[in-house]
């Protein structure tokens, strides 16, 4: 049979039984003469069954073979379009012929490809000559939001095209020309048409990281006109326009958020004119597409869901709401100052901040930290305290040790009681139902001290198997560790657990005076004067611990001794948890609940090129960092509390966290990899120059605004600074020459001793720095998150806001250097899940640099977080990255992080549950991010629930 009998094998594919169009998840097909229909795979099966047997002939309509190929090759394409389109979403007829050409071609069945590619040839001629007759239309015709049709404007189009790859090198606007084209039908909404040219352009991403500024300048011009329109402004304006029109905008924007209720009436009296000139339009080209539709789909203020701020008036807007607190006379001054640190991604405040500042309910602040009393009242107190918090956008830590453990006696009842493990899940269930209106879900971390009777079930929490009612699925959990605990573990001990009610003074008690105490209650247990106890191996508990984060990513292991003794409010109280994040450390009490208010440097920002490389420019991290400071200390005054008990301690103890961000393209951009001695001293440089700065400008602004209140008595006022306080540490760790605990460096670089007498004199802060995750924060500026290694150099990131394509460009622009970026390059990252390692035609010196974060030692990350840490108040975000993760790795970097003086650590990551289809390599499939395990990939060590970090859609607390 002749290829001239395959019309209808290509022709069916669009003839597909009537459906809704619109429905979630469904897939159609554009047909050539712009109808748009169904996906149906049946019809696949058809055209590949009539290509078969145009070879074979009408006798073997019967095969079998035919028909066992037939079915599973057409399951196979129908799943390269389900992945690749998981929402939903239009495909054009060219594409699943391409896909049918392309498995024909793949299984070996060359003979009937080749009558598929002959058959689509010639029909190709024949459209080509129909073209040119008079039948064929003039114009693409498209309806507008008011259901009114008109053709296609084509040169405004291109022109658009062309501007959003203005000045951006290796892109092609006609690429995404062609490729909208051919994905437009007739009678389109215009607004489809935008979102087609969208996809056109992302798509392009993974040959080119630019095309990510062309996506993001394309929604630009979307989000723009949307909002320009609903400010009556003006129908329509290129970002040409914007250079005269922002100011205007700007005004529009405060008034009608005003009038709308959304913004505090008190904007108004800024000198709006002087603001509006102040803003920089072009800034609105820095962004990345996963930047810019995050910012517009989380952060922009909307009414009656249009999303009426634009980029730079939605940083001014947030320098505003900062700037409240100054004085009148520099207000002004101020708020550009603030904005011009903000939009120029130097610096960037938490997602709180970016939420809610310059709105009529300021809930700036990140963490919340709190301890919940054992006594009935008191512990729904902390519930019902949770809850509002958690309203208004607080990550919550949860000081969980006083309760009494399962089967302690209650005096008042003379009965025994449930245990801590009850109150957790009331708890967890509290953070699910208190959801932010909505907007996200409450975060919430419960703290346990490794003493505590129940500490055995609390490391169960998060197990998929037992009594649900003793399990907390939606909640983290972590251990406060004494050093105690660690030392019985080096020396195979006992460790002996006891119910809180009985020995109520460890809870307060940290460093030796913890270990003699303990002590003594062990002898009382011994001699049979304490009951219930429980004693048992130290090392048997420790293995529990790190099985259970091996199982289910909790709970996280952070140490109690480190964080008190080094804390420099240890004459107000007791560090007895972290937060959501584990990089906050303040003392709680009944009377005061811990408040951290949390922003990041963008250290990639500054570095500057020299002859001698990219190096820190040091004045202009001095000066970013004297700005962060101020903003930081003015969210404590405009803050809105929710409770009394957190207005209390922020007012008293003015405690912030500065953290950094882009740790790891600073390292690219210096040639260093991050499994390097060399990395590990610019962690201890860049940590020491941004402690010494935030340090000097808090003792500047206590200068001009006074000491904060508990400053008499502080580790502060002795003179006694981070680098200062790890040898309170050491003191403690060092038992004698031959028994010491500690390894950490203790070398400083800077004039510190001139610092230490300036901030005797009085300090603005309690405590300073906190690096936090970062995760959503750094994708809206374009950087690696916090102080993170690479995830992948190329991989596809979920997230609310929908899926992006995320390639490492400075992996590209090396690549491109050597002439090595082609497109066998892309997919041969696809095919290595995002490594280079195996890619034996890139130098090694590459592939070191360019290690992801499972191919770099995880005591790398250790070596780098313990050169920070001797230079931090608080504390860090630290995730664990361990590949083919087991017991005797799991127990050697947990004691190394220990050993090298770390406060906290945060999540255990395994190999991640993630795997390219290696079968569609061409298809622009990517390793994608997932929580779920639906893939033939090797497994991952725990479900970890993504709750603050690398792909959390969910959670921005400390973000």
């Amino acid at each position: 049979m002749s290829t001239a009998t395959l019309p209808s094998s290509v022709t069916e594919l669009t003839n597909l039984s009537p459906m809704s169009l619109t429905a979630p998840g469904v897939l159609r097909i554009i047909k050539r003469n712009g109808t748009v229909v169904p996906f149906n795979e049946d019809k696949i099966q058809v055209a590949m069954t009539k290509a078969f047997l145009a070879v074979e002939g009408r006798g073997a309509a019967n095969s079998t073979r035919i028909h066992q190929a037939v079915t599973l090759l057409s399951q196979q394409i129908t799943q390269v379009f389900q992945r690749r389109l998981s929402t939903g979403g239009t495909l054009h007829i060219e594409e699943v012929q391409d896909q049918v050409e392309l498995a024909l071609m793949r299984s070996g069945e060359q003979k009937a490809a080749r009558s598929y590619v002959l058959y689509r040839e010639a029909r190709a001629q024949e459209r080509a000559r129909y073209a040119n007759t008079d039948h064929h239309p003039d114009a693409l015709w498209v309806t507008l939001a008011n259901g009114s049709r008109q053709p296609l404007d084509k040169p405004r189009l291109q022109n658009l095209v062309e501007d959003a790859c203005r000045d951006l090198v290796d892109v092609n606007p006609q690429l995404i020309i062609d490729e909208t084209m051919r994905n437009l039908y007739r009678d389109m909404p215009m607004e489809e048409v935008h979102t087609a040219l969208l996809i056109a352009s992302r798509t392009l991403i993974e040959q080119e990281p630019n095309y990510s500024y062309v996506t993001a300048r394309l929604l630009l011009d979307t989000l723009r006109n949307i909002a320009l329109k609903f400010l009556d402004v003006t129908a329509y304006a290129s970002q040409q326009d914007m250079l005269g029109l922002y100011a205007m905008a700007f005004e529009a924007y405060v008034s009608k958020g005003i009038e709308l209720q959304l913004l505090d009436p008190k904007l108004a009296s800024f000198d709006l004119p002087r603001l509006g000139q102040a803003i920089v339009a072009d800034r609105d080209y820095q962004f990345t597409y996963l930047g810019l539709q995050t910012l517009f789909d989380r952060y922009f203020l909307h009414a009656d869901d249009v999303r009426f701020e634009l980029p730079q008036a939605f940083f001014m807007r947030v320098a505003m709401g900062l700037a409240l607190g100054e004085k009148d006379a520099d207000k002004n001054t101020r708020a550009i100052e603030f904005y011009h640190l903000l939009s120029s991604f130097d610096y960037m405040s938490s997602t709180p901040t970016l939420f809610n500042a310059g709105t009529l309910r300021p809930q700036l602040s990140s963490c919340y930290l709190t301890t919940i009393p054992d006594d009935l009242f008191g512990i729904y107190s902390a519930v019902r305290d949770n809850a509002m918090l958690s309203k208004w956008a607080g990550g919550l830590g949860n000081d969980w040790t006083p309760v009494r453990a399962l089967g302690a006696y209650i005096k008042g009842t003379n009965g025994r009681s449930q245990g801590v493990v009850p109150f957790l899940k009331v708890a967890n269930d509290t953070a699910v139902a208190v959801n932010q209106g909505g907007k996200r879900k409450g975060a919430l971390c419960a703290y346990l001290e490794t003493w505590h009777l129940d500490i055995e079930e609390f490391l169960e929490l998060r197990k998929n198997t037992g009594d649900d009612r003793r399990r907390t699925h939606d909640m983290n959990t972590a251990n406060w560790v004494p050093d105690l605990f660690m030392k019985r573990v080096f020396d195979d001990a006992d460790w002996t657990l006891f119910s809180p009610n009985n020995v109520p003074d460890l809870h307060d008690l940290y460093g030796q005076a913890f270990e003699k105490r303990y002590a003594e209650y062990e002898a009382k247990a011994r001699a049979g004067e304490i009951k219930p106890v429980k004693t048992i191996k130290a090392k048997e508990l420790w293995r529990k611990m790190l099985s259970m984060l091996f199982e289910t990513g909790h709970p996280w292991i952070t140490f109690k001794d480190a964080c008190n003794l080094r804390s420099p409010q240890q004459h107000c109280g007791v560090v007895h948890s972290s937060n959501l994040c584990t990089e906050i450390t303040l003392n709680t009490s009944p009377d005061e609940i811990a408040v951290c208010n949390l922003g990041s440097i963008n250290l990639v920002n500054h570095l500057t090129k020299t002859a001698q490389g990219y190096q820190l420019d040091l004045p202009k991290l001095q000066r970013s960092v004297n700005t962060a400071v101020r903003m930081l200390d003015n969210v404590i005054d405009i803050n809105y509390y929710a409770v009394p008990q957190a207005q209390n301690s922020n007012l008293k103890h003015r405690p912030v966290g500065l953290g950094i961000m882009g740790f790891q393209d600073a390292l690219y951009l210096q040639q260093i990899a991050y499994a390097s001695d060399a990395a590990v001293k610019f962690a201890d440089d860049s940590m020491e120059a941004i402690s010494y700065f935030a340090i000097e400008a808090s003792a500047q602004l206590a200068e001009e605004r006074g000491s904060y209140e508990s400053f008499n008595g502080s580790l502060w006022s002795q003179g006694i600074l981070p680098i200062d306080s790890l040898q309170l540490l050491i003191n403690n760790r060092r038992e004698s020459a031959e028994r010491n605990f500690i390894n950490v460096n203790t070398d400083e670089t800077m004039d510190w001793e001139s610092l230490r007498k300036r901030v005797q004199k009085g300090i603005r802060n309690s405590n300073l720095l906190a690096i936090a995750p970062t995760a959503t924060i750094a994708n809206i500026i374009g950087v690696s998150q916090s102080i993170e290694p690479t995830y992948q150099n190329l991989y596809v990131k979920s997230n609310l806001s929908g899926e992006f394509t995320v390639i490492n460009p400075y992996l590209v622009n090396a690549l491109k250097a050597l002439n090595l970026w082609d497109n066998v390059m892309v997919n041969d990252l696809k095919y290595f899940d995002g490594s280079i390692q195996n890619i034996e035609r890139i130098p090694a010196e590459l592939r070191a640099l360019f290690a992801t974060a499972f191919e770099v030692d995880a005591k790398w990350l250790v070596e780098c977080a313990s050169r920070r840490q001797k230079w931090i108040d608080q504390a860090q975000s630290l995730n664990l990255y361990i590949k083919e993760a087991n017991g005797k790795k799991l127990d050697i970097t947990y004691r190394m992080a220990w050993l090298l003086g770390l406060k906290t650590t945060y999540y255990l990551r395994a190999i991640a549950a993630t795997s390219t289809e290696k079968s569609t390599v061409n298809t622009r499939t990517l390793n994608a991010v997932s929580n779920s395990k639906d893939d033939d990939s090797e497994p991952t060590a725990a479900p970890v629930p993504l709750a603050c970090s690398i792909d959390n859609p969910d959670c921005e607390a400390c973000q």
